[in-house]
């Protein structure tokens, strides 16, 4: 076929979805873009995305640069605002529009940033054991006292100055067994100076939108407990509590699929 009649022929020819497509949300079904933490990637919500999905949802699971199966692009020049970026090119890109972000632990930092940059294309923000900034503040701006310190320290000794060091699996809190084991397997190093970078907002955290927030209790880990405790004094944000690890995304993914269909 000469170049000019197959060209008429694929203008002519109605798209179609790839194998790697994700399908359109059947009716009332939502768009859920999950925000992963620190060490992550999108491959942690590999047990909550089919369930979603299941139920007629749409589900996106960025992996934020320099972390997961992007730890390849890992340098000092990666920044908070480079994840901001990573998720609002992916709601720009993909075209995404009435969705329910969802950010968990240091994803509580991008999500907000995302919030606030891109409000009109969010429906609802749901934070899972997540940070929660304010205006000028920094990862470490809101760890609680002495914690900043101990994490620099890390970085230094041994993530070469670059990145926090993946953590030993006797400091991961979940319980032994298949669920933990390949939890830690997957974990990178996460990159330092996202912590050191102040968020800009030009509105409080959750920017205005109907936002919930769902504590992780058991154990509640103590660098998220000033955002818990920062939560409850919002004004209209729904508030909950669960007596589940901070990773229980990967222990039980039923639990993560209730709250999400429950909140958002």
């Amino acid at each position: 076929m000469h170049r000019r009649h197959l060209l008429t022929s694929l203008a002519a020819t109605p798209l179609t979805m790839g194998a790697g497509a994700v399908a359109q949300p059947r009716p009332g079904g939502k768009v859920y873009v999950l925000v992963h933490g620190m060490y992550g990637g999108g491959w942690v919500w590999n047990f909550v995305t089919p369930k979603l999905r299941a139920l007629g949802h749409q589900v996106y699971t960025p992996t934020l640069t320099g972390i997961g199966d992007r730890s390849h692009l890992l340098s000092r020049e990666i920044t908070l605002d480079t994840h901001i970026e990573d998720v609002c090119n992916l709601l720009e890109t993909e075209e995404l529009h009435d969705i329910v972000l969802v950010a968990h632990s240091y994803g509580g930092m991008v999500g907000t940033g995302v919030a606030d940059r891109l409000t009109s294309r969010i429906d609802r923000l749901i934070y899972l054991d997540a940070l929660i900034p304010e205006n000028g503040e920094s990862a470490y701006d809101i760890l609680p006292a002495g914690m900043a310190d101990l994490r620099r320290h890390a970085v230094q000794v041994a993530g070469a100055g670059i990145a926090f060091p993946v953590p030993q699996a006797a400091d991961v809190p979940l319980p032994p067994g298949p669920a933990k084991d390949w939890l830690v397997r997957h974990m990178r190093p996460h990159p330092a100076a996202t912590y050191e970078t102040p968020i800009r907002l030009g509105r409080p955290a959750g920017a205005g939108l109907p936002t919930a927030y769902i504590a992780y209790r058991h154990p509640a880990i103590a660098s998220i407990e000033p955002s818990r405790q920062r939560a409850k004094a919002k004004p209209g944000w729904q508030l909950a509590e669960r007596p589940v690890p901070h990773d229980v995304e990967a222990t039980e993914p039923d639990v993560v699929v209730s709250l999400l269909t429950t909140y958002g």
